[in-house]
């Protein structure tokens, strides 16, 4: 008999894929946690009922939401991520040598335990000295940390719940407090195809908080229509202007200077967003 999962990615969409293997199954105190071994994917991290990561596929997430703003960055040595109690964000920020702490804030730590069990390729750089890990709110351990970090990442789950706050301006607005003066922040903003009312709004609090906004794509196969959307705000540095020849290569699979700019670029469908 053959096994398939489908996740139910709007009210008229959704993604079906086949499965070889329930790995692992449970009910967190915040939400039903599920690693399931596709054939298409390989192991596959869901949170009720919605796919988060998958061994065939987080390379161009995880690598998007973070390498951008680290690559535009001069130098930077303190970095937050809120959420992604998988690790993947955190493995890619532990690959710039300048980076001297990384901290994980999850709100779930069995999603933490999980991802070290079930998915290490990918929760690898908890392993990491320079990592620490917190389990705790996002949006209060940003209030508490004024002019801390350098970078923040807010690698959330879908805008549902307990992340419907990790949307909204006030939140922007503390992340611009925790970060140093010349600071960037990036968040993950869903679909220009599905989410077209949330990155117009998202888009519009975080330029009204930080002086330089850029909206960037990447394709993730396993996201509601497989065009996924970060959302970038930095005190100072445009990266757009980054030079593109002075940026170290590191081992990549899908981020590259050239895709820098490139991701930059945007239909026009989804550059109307901005406006």
């Amino acid at each position: 008999m053959e096994l398939w999962f489908t996740e139910k990615q709007t009210a008229n969409l959704g993604l079906d894929l086949r499965i070889k293997e329930t790995l692992h199954e449970e009910q967190t105190p915040f939400q039903h946690l599920a690693v399931l071994d596709t054939l298409q994917y390989g192991r596959m991290l869901i949170l009720d009922g919605m796919v988060q990561t998958t061994i065939g596929d987080e390379f161009v997430y995880h690598e998007m939401i973070s390498q951008v703003a680290l690559h535009t960055h001069p130098c930077p040595k303190k970095v937050l991520v809120i959420g992604g109690g998988d690790g993947g964000s955190i493995r890619e920020i532990l690959k710039h040598d300048t980076v001297e702490q990384a901290t994980l804030v999850e709100i779930d730590e069995r999603v933490v335990a999980a991802s070290r069990k079930w998915l290490p390729e990918i929760s690898i750089g908890l392993q990491d000295p320079r990592c620490q890990v917190v389990i705790d709110d996002g949006i209060k351990y940003v209030a508490a940390h004024k002019n801390s970090y350098d970078v923040i990442l807010v690698d959330s789950t879908e805008p549902v719940g307990a992340a419907l706050g990790l949307f909204a301006k006030p939140f922007y607005q503390s992340i611009y407090e925790a970060l140093t003066d010349d600071g960037i922040m990036v968040a993950q903003t869903e679909s220009p195809f599905v989410n077209r009312d949330l990155i117009h709004s998202v888009f519009a609090d975080v330029s009204a908080v930080f002086p330089i906004a850029r909206l960037y794509l990447a394709n993730v196969p396993t996201y509601p229509s497989g065009l996924w959307s970060f959302t970038l705000g930095s005190k100072k540095h445009d990266p757009l202007k980054v030079d593109l020849n002075s940026m170290k290569r590191l081992p990549m699979r899908y981020y590259r200077p050239e895709v820098h700019h490139g991701c930059f670029a945007l239909p026009e469908f989804v550059a109307e967003l901005t406006k």
